[in-house]
Parts: structure tokens; C-alpha cells; sequence
């Protein structure tokens, strides 16, 4: 069972109250379906509390894995990114994912797999970029051209598409 969401406070609160119920003789499963957790919880928390007092109550912050990349790096990973693709080698100016995570193996010795490069970007506060699909070649003023000349002649309806 996941813990449950909420402050601190709350959640000390609630080991509290599991506590004050063990104390008054309840069960460990009942004060489990009282406080709404598992027994194995109540349990946790009342070892903790006999090894480190009412301070083993306390929420602890969970940082969660280290970044690969200190913040130095990340630093120096914005200045490189932003002199853009072409300047590190590639055809286009376009920042792919998999293109900073080879920038990133190459610069710093680090791997980072492409899918979680997105979410050091986001870290960074870069947003995914997404390249328009239009051929390098098009030309507007013929397109232009053809939708005043060409298009009124083809269409099926004078005003369009109308139910039949």
C-alpha cells in the first residue's frame, strides 16, 4: 500500500493516532483498519518509536536518486545547448533527445538514456521542441497561386462540402 499523500504533519498525526490506539490495547489489525493502513504499518512505526522515541514518528524527506549531472554541469550543459545543434556537428537546428543525450556522453562522460533526457530538460526549464513537417523546397507564393486559381476549379461544391 502506497504512502499516503499529504504534509508532514499530517502523516505524523496519523502514526500518533495508530500509536495512542496500540497503547489502549487495540489490535494491530484494528488499529489498522481504524487509521486505514496496514498492520505491517502500524507495526513499523511502533519498532521505530521503541528504538529512536517519539521523534522516530518524524517525516523524513525522501530526495530520491542523485542527479548524474551536478549543477556546474547542468550549467555548462545550457551554454552548450543553446549555441544550437549545428554548432556541435549536425545537419540541422533541431535538439533532439537523442542528440543531447550523445552531447551529454561526449562532453561529460555521462550516459543518459534518451528518454529521461527529457525530463533533465524539463529540470532545466526547456520545453520539447517539435520541427514542422514542410518540405525545405515549398514554395508559399505557388501555393498561394494554386488556392485562387486552381482549387475553386477542382472542388467538388461551390461552397464547399454540404450534406447530401
Amino acid at each position: 500500500m502506497p504512502r499516503l499523500k499529504g504534509s508532514s504533519d499530517m502523516l505524523e498525526d496519523r502514526r500518533r493516532r495508530a500509536l495512542t490506539l496500540w497503547d489502549k490495547g487495540l489490535s494491530l489489525n484494528e488499529v489498522g483498519r481504524r487509521i486505514h493502513c496496514a498492520a505491517s504499518s502500524v507495526l513499523r512505526w511502533l519498532r521505530a518509536r521503541r528504538r529512536g522515541g517519539p521523534d522516530a514518528l518524524r517525516v523524513r524527506f525522501s530526495p530520491g536518486r542523485p542527479w548524474k549531472l551536478d549543477a556546474r554541469q547542468r550549467r555548462r550543459l545550457v551554454k552548450l545547448l543553446v549555441q544550437g545543434p549545428q554548432a556541435h556537428g549536425y545537419r540541422t537546428q533541431l535538439w533532439t533527445t537523442a542528440r543531447i543525450a550523445e552531447l551529454i556522453r561526449r562532453e561529460f562522460g555521462v550516459h543518459y538514456h534518451r528518454d529521461h533526457v527529457g525530463r533533465l530538460m524539463h529540470s532545466l526549464n526547456w520545453s520539447p521542441q517539435k520541427p514542422e513537417t514542410r518540405a525545405v523546397e515549398r514554395d508559399e507564393e505557388a501555393i498561394e497561386r494554386w488556392k485562387q486559381k486552381d482549387w475553386p476549379r477542382v472542388k467538388k461544391t461551390p461552397r464547399g462540402w454540404a450534406p447530401t
